[in-house]
């Protein structure tokens, strides 16, 4: 006679997950779900429509070794299936912004994690180093998505000697856990991911906005003051998973996927791609109240398909992730090549 375990017995899902395993200081999230940076203000803005301490972390806007203004206005219009912003990194700069909000941060429970970008290698080890011991910070985000203007402005992220140049200093300059966040316009992604896997990110994160522009055509002028914008939403949902695949087969460090995120059918999507946790960003904007839906769904999920990590399911879609695949939670360790 098989008896089954009563409702109130099962065990719920252990949604916690590792972003920086091989870092002393760690960082352990209760849950995957994590806002975006640019889309999330300094996590103060929405706490008033979103219980932010339930998130998994949260991330800044961008910022920069000197205060910003950023670009002029207009500096952001939707598109089909998406938005385009060219915002310009408006932000109080490095000193003012740990005068303000980490001390606000310290007492909450959610992990903060700082975006940081910067024209020069020494910018962003300046950075790293002003934010090693702040109490409130939890780890870096580092955008290579940035010109290098000791390089003609040439994009750090489209090079992996500059990608590991900008990591080794990062490295060398704190201890914090270090997420590299990776641009979609590098022309071979996954030798960008394996130089700052290399030269010492704790995990990796991708993809960026893709660039993109959109015409006036009563005006008969671009509807950015800047002209082109970065591109994101549901339109590059596919290019972000493709990528997330293909680094997910190149590198051991945890990966972070985004792009064009609303609800659980694309996390899981991102999950099984070899993510271990994501962001959303453009969705926030429309639904702020997504994020905790994204938990609620995904606990839901979990529970109803008797899995019980979330490690469970990453990768269960890619091929570097065969002898990792849960039997028990429904999934067998056939995958299709292609």
């Amino acid at each position: 006679m098989v008896v089954s375990q009563p409702a109130s017995e099962v065990l719920a899902p252990d949604l916690t997950v590792d972003l920086a395993p091989n870092n002393p200081r760690e960082l352990v999230i209760r849950n995957p779900v994590i806002p975006a940076s640019g889309c999330f203000g300094y996590g103060l803005e929405y706490s008033g429509i979103v219980d932010v301490q339930r998130l998994g972390a949260f991330v800044s806007k961008g910022i920069t070794p000197k205060p910003r203004s950023g670009n002029p206005m207009p500096r952001i219009t939707e598109t089909p299936s998406g938005m385009l912003n060219a915002i310009g990194l408006q932000n109080p700069g490095i000193r003012g912004f740990i005068r303000k909000y980490p001390p606000i941060w310290e007492s909450w429970r959610v992990p903060a994690i700082v975006n940081i970008s910067a024209e020069t290698v020494e910018d962003f080890a300046m950075m790293a180093r002003e934010l090693d011991d702040v109490p409130g910070v939890a780890a870096l985000e580092v955008n290579i998505s940035c010109p290098n203007i000791n390089a003609g402005g040439f994009c750090f992220g489209w090079d992996p000697d500059m990608s590991a140049q900008v990591t080794q200093a990062v490295r060398e300059a704190t201890t914090l856990p270090m997420i590299v966040k990776l641009s979609p316009g590098a022309v071979d992604v996954i030798e960008i991911a394996q130089a700052v896997e290399d030269a010492g990110a704790d995990a990796v994160c991708l993809i960026n906005t893709l660039v993109g522009m959109a015409i006036d055509t009563r005006t008969r002028r671009p509807i950015l003051a800047n002209n082109t914008g970065g591109l994101s939403g549901p339109a590059v949902k596919p290019v972000a998973v493709r990528m997330v695949y293909q680094v997910a087969q190149a590198v051991g460090i945890p990966i972070v996927g985004l792009g064009g995120i609303s609800n659980l059918d694309d996390a899981l999507e991102f999950l099984m791609a070899g993510a271990s946790a994501i962001q959303v960003g453009t969705a926030v904007f429309s639904e702020p109240g997504v994020l905790i839906r994204l938990i609620d769904d995904l606990t839901e999920w979990m529970t109803r398909n008797g899995v019980h990590t979330v490690s469970e399911i990453v990768g269960v879609a890619n091929p570097r992730f065969r002898s990792h695949v849960s039997v028990s939670a429904g999934y067998t360790d056939e995958v299709a090549e292609g």
